[in-house]
């Protein structure tokens, strides 16, 4: 059984973005691991394995326009069914 069962990935557009609050955001108030927070000031790259996911989109509407959201359980696709 997964820890982390959603795989929570999405892009945020935005002004004056910062991937280390942003890294920093994820690691101080959510649960969850392999996080990739990447990009520039502009866009960034979201990439988070979590059990509460909208946590994770309201959190990133807050800091712009959130688009491309793909959120799979993990855990379905480990049993060969769709994520």
């Amino acid at each position: 059984m997964l820890e982390y069962k959603y795989d929570t990935q999405l892009l945020i557009e935005g002004r004056h973005l910062d991937e280390d609050v942003i890294n920093a955001y994820f690691t101080d108030n959510f649960h969850g691991d392999c996080l990739l927070a990447v990009g520039d000031e502009d866009l960034i790259k979201i990439h988070f394995h979590t059990n509460e996911p909208w946590k994770v989109l309201e959190y990133c509407a807050s800091l712009g326009e959130i688009y491309d959201i793909v959120i799979e359980d993990m855990d379905r696709q480990s049993r060969g069914l769709q994520g």
